[in-house]
């Protein structure tokens, strides 16, 4: 009887559950990473984090190893923003392969539709930051003007 040792990384699990909590700004069906049957994730899976930088968005998603230009799509549908691509491996290689490889494809709901021209992509040291400029303005809190109500007289509150 042959057994087969599978080498276990409890990094690689840990970061497999936390990329498999559902946040709402990302679609459960993108964020997920692809499964085989033995458990183990396949394909390339981009990290991926998001903030509020006034009023816009601010994606910044790991693609080292990708070649922006051929291999990654930013398409903006409505409300949904995505990016996905392709990362390559030129190399044909036999033993133990730890980098992933494979289609990914990664898909946040904006708040509001915004217009295409609002949308930059930049790519460096291999970081794509995507920027959605405005996204949030409607957010932006106004100001209301509050009025006592007292002895017959109206008197302005300024809060």
């Amino acid at each position: 009887m042959t057994t087969r040792l599978t080498r276990l990384d409890p990094l690689s699990l840990m970061d497999d559950v936390f990329r498999s909590l559902r946040t709402p700004l990302f679609d459960s069906a993108a964020f997920a990473a692809p499964r085989m049957e033995s458990g183990q994730a396949t394909g390339f899976v981009p990290a991926v984090d998001a903030h509020r930088d006034g009023e816009d968005l601010v994606l910044r998603v790991d693609l080292p190893g990708v070649d922006p230009e051929k291999d990654v799509s930013v398409e903006l549908t409505g409300r949904s923003l995505t990016v996905s691509g392709e990362r390559r491996d030129e190399r044909e290689a036999e033993g133990l392969r730890e980098v992933r490889y494979g289609s990914f494809s990664r898909t946040v709901t904006l708040p509001q539709e915004v217009p295409s021209d609002s949308v930059t992509a930049a790519y460096d040291a291999g970081v794509l930051t995507v920027r959605v400029a405005g996204v949030y303005s409607a957010e932006t809190p106004q100001r209301i003007q509050v009025t006592r109500s007292g002895s017959g007289a109206q008197e302005q509150i300024e809060s």
